[in-house]
């Protein structure tokens, strides 16, 4: 009895280092994913911060509002509707 759950165990590991190795080799081989960049969004530059959730958003890509002559920055719909003000 000790014995088979002792081979079951071993071959579970073996199994288990096989199943890493393979996939450690499949996504090596995998060419790494590129982006491509919009055309019309401007890299680099300033950076806003999202007063909501804090992201920080290129003004090119952000929803902006408004608010006492003062341009507030969003990261999208949800958190420009969430704002308080």
């Amino acid at each position: 009895m000790f014995r088979s759950l002792l081979e079951l165990l071993a071959y579970l590991l073996l199994f288990l280092i096989v199943r890493s190795a393979i996939r450690a080799f499949a996504s090596a081989r995998r060419p790494p994913a590129q982006s491509q960049p919009r055309p019309d969004i401007p890299s680099g530059g300033e950076l806003k911060k999202d007063p909501v959730c804090g992201a920080y958003v290129s003004p090119a890509a952000s929803l902006q509002r408004q608010v006492k002559g003062q341009t507030i920055y969003f990261c999208s719909e949800t958190c420009r509707d969430r704002y308080a003000g």
